[in-house]
């Protein structure tokens, strides 16, 4: 038995570990996510990089950047001599440049619009270590222009003298993605820039919503008259107008709901179908409709014109509909429904079959018969017929002199064609242009692609795809048909909805590619047409997993029911789709078509709408679904399609709390030495100096904490500050051992460059990154002893957390230090004004209650230090507390908890029923932060922090909101849409935090 179950691990034991190293590589492939630091895809820069040569084809700069990041580089590189210039150019360089790498919102921490971003990318743990040895002094040169230059010199002095912290502050644990490592890794980049596909070879493409709420939408067409309005029409019977920034008019551009023939049976092919404006809308203000009727109870298709009202170019004339043709349909199916207008200025008539099953009309069927117009492709004039018949017939339509066949016949032999296009043709060549594709749906077992020529049969009922459905009909020599582009089996979808081929700016990848669907299995698919052989190649089109669509206003998942295809004025794709098919439910969503692969260089697809006049109210876009940039990450497959609302992800583990660094007040720099103090007054004033020695020795710190004066002497520019309470663990160090030789003609020349301009600088308000997204600050100091803590509020006691303590003691910036020897290539570059402001002297305090250090990215030990609010006992008056001053608290109320104690930041806290509780980040976006803020007095939120950013509340603490949604004019979060109160579906790990403004 022992052997046997020996034998059994050796066999089974090699194929897990497979199995795990498949699983690890696919999630390690999952990763992989180009990205800029304005979280868009990379691009192609419009001309050639001059400086950053590397990025020219791929990447993340413009001329523009390049040039900016070139004057960066240079500006450093001139406090160096040759000698200085060949030892780290190359490394000064290469940092600046990875703005300008695809990978730069990896590199620099910035793919969360959520979480603060690195000042500097991230790099590789060999590299940074070379790069420390001989170029770390320039550290301060590159962070000077960041933000407050004292703060940053404070930090920089700290890190440049410990290899550890250094790398600390500059690597990247991540060593597929981390530089230079992310350049030479050939599985990477091997498609950088492409399409991503699946280990399937399904092309991943995201979505952007842009409209929901519609019945059923079956349309969406534009002017082409330079405002980049579209007009989504439902199948009810209205088109509603809406204006290029998503925001739609209130009155509907048309209303034929009581015309209508429909029903609110799901699956119903009767309505509204189509519409098309005149090419020329401007000028002959006329629109094309499409729709089912009844007449007499006897129904029809009928198509119309109506006329735009002379005030409102917004608005049709109901009272001006003309018919301009109807044709009875023996039953309720396969009534067709697609209106357009030809590069040659026609218009194009799509009608089907008839209905019923296999086109059982007459002998051949009703799409054969050429003295029928039922399973045909109509084409006409419709221009200068203000005074006569409602169309003619273009003189060269191919069946005009047939006898017995109708000469508005332009092809014939088809089922149900749904959803036609012209291509625009390639931006570049014209390629293409004109060519006419549809999607015709299938009988029992194929759905096809045809490409529409003038006088064609398509086939139909000889032929379903390209197999045969009538066999008589079939091997009729006489036949002559046009086989179809592409054809697909019922297993992959049952009724095909025709779409476009991209002719767009936005995604030049994309370009060529014909995009299409399947109502019934919402299937997105595509097909790309191989020039030299004339055949297409069929690829699926997947939603891209959470990594891949991680961009702003994006999301990867879809209502099922894909009704119909569109493009905009500037040749964007969309899609209509619904999870409920009937005429009456409001399950309507238009999506857009995003690769986030590859985008166009900046400034190459700008568009400016012309004005339009507004009659009436703009009724202002909100997306419903959860972007993908806010999901929280999910240990299953994201789903291509959807048809209900996806359940709720279990909670995440805890991600690392980032403190942000508060901004130092102003330090007045002294050209004098002052004399140590050796008197304390009342007030407990005194001045710290410290000894800078010129010779050191690293040491680790000591295991025990030994004392330290408050008051020693020192030889360099000193501020007077108050004494520490605890001196740091860096500052026990210095002070009970020796130091070490420091090249100081190196270090005298980098930093006499970087506190020349330092002296020059007021110090101000830390600022924050694009996107209102704070530093992140590897260390934090203390407050400094000379600002007035900050206030607290009185529910909080006074939460600290773990700090990095910033050594004091330097290498020596004496005189005399001036004369050491030095590195044989560093050039000292005097300033002007032949003084050298030395760096300040720093100062920080360690809180009594923390003695350990903080870490970049290192996680909080004890959420509960976080969490100790201080409640007071009930009083009279159940379901109430008072606050400050003793008023009472009102239901509703909010407050921020923050470690550093800062009033416009920290976590959210609301008072429901007698107690604080925490609100979950599930679906809190920056309104719902809005009414937070407002609530506080201030005027706006700039960030939502979510994954407990600023800490988990104390196990004590309940969660009180889960799924809170606003509009942001709400007073209350409670007036929100949410669950009920202390019904969640979350932990603390999900506390969410603001930061006000």
């Amino acid at each position: 038995m022992t052997l046997q179950t020996c034998n059994l691990q050796h066999v089974l034991v090699p194929h897990l570990l497979l199995l795990v190293l498949l699983l690890l590589l696919q999630a390690w492939r999952g990763c992989c996510h180009p990205q800029c630091l304005d979280y868009k895809p990379p691009f192609e820069p419009r001309q050639p990089l001059a400086f950053c040569k590397e990025y020219s084809k791929f990447g993340c700069c413009d001329l523009e950047k390049d040039e900016e990041i070139s004057v960066k580089f240079y500006t450093i590189m001139d406090n160096f001599d040759h000698s200085g210039y060949m030892a780290c150019a190359q490394y000064i360089r290469s940092i600046l440049c990875q703005e300008c790498s695809p990978y730069a919102a990896h590199l620099y921490d910035a793919e969360d619009a959520n979480t603060p971003m690195r000042m500097l990318p991230g790099l590789c743990g060999d590299y940074c270590s070379d790069y420390w040895r001989q170029c770390r002094y320039t550290l301060s040169l590159l962070l000077e222009d960041s933000g407050d230059p004292q703060q940053f010199a404070n930090l920089t002095a700290t890190l440049e003298e410990d290899r550890r912290r250094f790398c600390n502050f500059l690597e990247l644990k991540d060593k597929q993605y981390c530089y230079p490592n992310v350049l030479t890794n050939s599985e990477l980049n091997a498609n950088l820039g492409l399409v991503r596909e699946d280990p399937k070879g399904c092309l991943e493409l995201c979505l952007q919503e842009v409209a929901n709420g519609l019945r059923n939408p079956v349309a969406m067409i534009h002017a082409n008259d330079g405002t980049h309005r579209f007009f989504v029409a439902e199948q009810l019977g209205y088109v509603w107008v809406y204006l290029a920034n998503g925001s739609r008019i209130d009155r509907p551009f048309l209303n034929l709901t009581r015309a209508v023939l429909t029903s609110p049976w799901s699956g119903d092919e009767r309505g509204f179908l189509c519409i098309a404006l005149h090419p020329r809308i401007t000028t002959v203000r006329k629109a094309y409709v499409y729709y089912s009727v009844s007449v007499k109870k006897e129904e029809r298709i009928r198509i119309s014109e109506f006329t735009l009202l002379t005030h409102d170019d917004n608005q049709l004339d109901h009272s001006s509909e003309r018919t301009i043709l109807e044709v009875v349909e023996p039953a309720s199916n396969h009534n067709g429904g697609q209106l357009l207008f030809g590069h040659d200025g026609y218009l194009y008539i799509f009608i089907g079959d008839g209905g019923r099953a296999g086109d059982p009309f007459g002998k051949f069927g009703n799409s054969q018969n050429k003295s029928t117009l039922l399973g045909k492709v109509l084409r006409v004039d419709v221009d200068n017929n203000d005074d006569g018949a409602p169309y003619s017939i273009p003189s060269d339509n191919p069946f005009l002199r047939e006898k017995e066949a109708r000469p508005e016949i332009y092809a014939y032999g088809v089922r149900n064609m749904w959803r036609c296009s012209i291509d625009r043709g390639d931006p570049a060549t014209g390629r293409g242009g004109g060519r006419m594709f549809c999607g015709d749906v299938g009988q029992n077992k194929y759905e096809e692609v045809d490409l529409i020529v003038k006088g064609g049969n398509y086939g139909w009922r000889a032929k379903e795809g390209f197999s045969c459905y009538d066999r008589k009909l079939c091997h009729n020599s006489t036949l002559d048909d046009i086989l179809p582009i592409f054809a697909y089996p019922h297993k992959l979808g049952k009724s095909v909805t025709g779409g476009y081929i991209y002719r767009g700016c936005q995604m030049p990848n994309l370009n060529g590619l014909y995009i299409f669907g399947d109502f019934m299995s919402g299937r997105l698919m595509s097909l790309k047409e191989n020039v030299t052989s004339g055949e297409w190649q069929y690829n699926e089109i997947c939603m891209g997993r959470d990594q891949t669509c991680r961009f702003p206003k994006l999301i990867n998942s879809y209502f099922k029911y894909v009704i119909s295809f569109a493009e905009d004025e500037a040749g964007e794709l969309y899609f209509l789709a619904t999870g409920a098919p009937s005429a009456t439910a409001r399950a309507g969503v238009v999506y857009k078509i995003v690769d986030p692969s590859r985008r166009a260089a900046p400034g190459r697809c700008s568009v400016k709408p012309s004005p339009v006049k507004i009659k009436g109210k703009l009724i202002h876009f909100y997306p419903k679904e959860e972007f993908v940039i806010n999901k929280k990450p999910t240990t299953t497959p994201v789903p291509t399609t959807t048809s209900t609302k996806t359940t709720k992800t279990p909670p995440r583990r805890k991600s690392p709390i980032i403190i942000i660094k508060p901004p130092m007040p102003t330090r007045k720099i002294l050209r004098k030495i002052p004399q140590p103090s050796t008197t304390a007054t009342t007030t407990r004033k005194t001045t710290l100096q410290t000894t800078r020695k010129t010779t050191m020795r690293k040491t680790s710190p000591p295991p025990t904490t030994p004392t330290l004066k408050a008051t020693t002497t020192i030889k360099t520019t000193s501020a007077t500050i108050k004494p520490p309470t605890i001196p740091t663990t860096d500052q026990m160090t210095m002070a009970t051992t020796p130091a070490t030789t420091s090249p100081t003609g190196y270090r005298t020349t980098v930093m006499t460059a970087a506190f020349s301009r330092i002296a020059q600088i007021p110090i101000t308000t830390l600022p924050t990154r694009r996107h209102w997204r704070p530093f992140l600050y590897p260390f934090t100091t203390s407050q400094p002893l000379t600002s007035p803590p900050p206030p607290r509020s009185p529910h909080t006691t006074s939460l600290k957390l773990p700090q990095m303590a910033l050594t004091s003691v330097r290498y020596s910036e004496r005189p005399e230090a001036l004369t050491t020897p030095r590195a044989p290539y560093w050039s000292q570059k005097p300033t002007a004004s032949g003084y050298k402001p030395q760096r300040p002297p720093i100062n920080t305090t360690l809180p009594k209650s923390h003695e350990v250090r903080l870490w970049l990215g290192e996680k909080l030990e004890s959420a509960v230090e976080g969490n100790q609010v201080y409640k007071r006992p009930r009083g009279r008056g159940r379901g109430y507390k008072r606050g400050r001053g003793g008023r009472r608290l009102r239901v509703g109320s909010v407050r921020l908890v923050s470690v550093d104690g800062l009033s416009d930041r920290g976590r959210v806290e609301i008072f429901i029923r007698g107690e604080w509780g925490t609100v979950c980040d599930d679906l809190f976006t920056n309104k719902a932060g809005t009414v937070v803020c407002r609530q506080l007095g201030f005027t706006t939120v700039l960030a939502v922090m979510k994954r407990a950013a600023f800490g988990e509340a104390d196990r004590s603490v309940r969660i009180l909101l889960d799924d809170v949604e606003c509009e942001g004019g709400e007073r209350s979060l409670l007036e929100c849409k949410r669950s009920r109160v202390g019904k969640h579906n979350c932990s603390h790990g999900e506390d969410v935090g603001v930061i006000c403004g």
